[in-house]
């Protein structure tokens, strides 16, 4: 009863206002030749428009203070490079002080259109999700126009993503253009999330977690000669250590710690099965070859019927993951 009457409340403070206030929060660094493009195209719903130079060579912070004559627009500058996600954050905390309802992030690099914005709100304001996205992958058209390397980059990516968010319905997670409700805003651990590029990702841990709705939404990118600071064999490398450490936290909180249900028995029965067969069937492998003797039937069957099974078991643990619908709201 408590859980849904927290809920509740956001749901309440949301119609309160016949305008919700709309606030966008611009991350910068190295994107002085396109932001002030970027940032005179954002529609007029928008009521605040925060830009937070991250320490940014180019000066991005002082580039807009010169030509853009916005009164919505407010620049914060870092001390030193928090990275995107650090940049981020710091938006997002100053946004909640202007007590926005619907939080917008935007990248600066133009590859994002920010007429687009209306239809990221829609899904918070009408549709009641809590957190929407874009997703660069929807249509075909938009898959070629992306460059060969991106393109193999976020399918294994997204794929890891499935696994250590839950959200097995979302693509594209590194997607940087995305809306999110203030309310669950308040409610993350933003200490906890990443500040570099694992940012999105990690909101989405974070946000499964709280149980938030989370919705995809085809939003094309604009590719032209913008250059991008992630370095992609450095994610090659980073991104699956951090996703595999999220998919742990993530199954322990869900199905050890906050339920035990059938899936935490699968899993843990699975799992025993599975690598029980496999290191038995490994040594004795190795074993009889050392020695030029053949395997008995009995060991065969038996670390075939260990290692069928305890696939089995984690197919049927995946497929429950996959169509759980409950969450815990908070």
């Amino acid at each position: 009863m408590i859980l849904h009457i927290q809920a509740e409340r956001s749901r309440i403070h949301m119609s309160d206002k016949l305008t919700p206030k709309i606030v966008v929060v611009i991350p910068c660094y190295k994107v002085s030749k396109q932001i002030v493009n970027v940032i005179s195209r954002i529609p007029k719903l928008v009521s605040n428009i925060i830009l937070v130079d991250d320490h940014c060579p180019e000066k991005t912070g002082e580039v807009v203070s010169k030509n853009i004559n916005d009164p919505r627009v407010s620049v914060l500058t870092n001390s030193k490079n928090l990275g995107v996600g650090g940049a981020t954050k710091v938006g997002y905390l100053q946004a909640i002080k202007y007590q926005a309802d619907v939080v917008i992030k935007l990248d600066g690099d133009g590859q994002m259109n920010p007429e687009d914005i209306p239809k990221l709100i829609r899904v918070i304001i009408e549709e009641k999700y809590n957190y929407a996205k874009g997703n660069r992958f929807f249509t075909i058209k938009n898959v070629k126009q992306m460059p060969i390397i991106r393109k193999f980059g976020n399918l294994v990516l997204s794929f890891m993503s499935k696994l250590s968010t839950g959200y097995y319905e979302i693509f594209d997670p590194n997607n940087g253009f995305t809306a999110i409700e203030t309310y669950y805003l308040t409610q993350l651990p933003l200490d906890e999330v990443d500040n570099r590029y694992f940012f999105e990702s990690d909101m989405l841990y974070q946000l499964n977690l709280l149980g938030a709705k989370v919705l995809d939404i085809p939003l094309p990118a604009i590719y032209k000669d913008e250059h991008s600071s992630l370095n992609i064999w450095q994610s090659v490398i980073i991104f699956p250590k951090k996703h595999l450490i999220n998919f742990v936290k993530r199954i322990i909180y869900t199905y050890y710690l906050r339920d035990f249900n059938i899936a935490s028995v699968q899993l843990l029965v699975g799992s025993i099965f599975f690598w029980w067969g496999s290191v038995l069937g490994l040594t004795t492998w190795l074993h009889n070859m050392k020695n030029g003797v053949s395997s008995a039937t009995g060991t065969i069957m038996l670390v075939g019927i260990l290692i069928i099974t305890g696939v089995q078991l984690l197919l049927s643990f995946l497929n429950f993951d996959m169509r759980s619908q409950k969450r815990i709201r908070f």
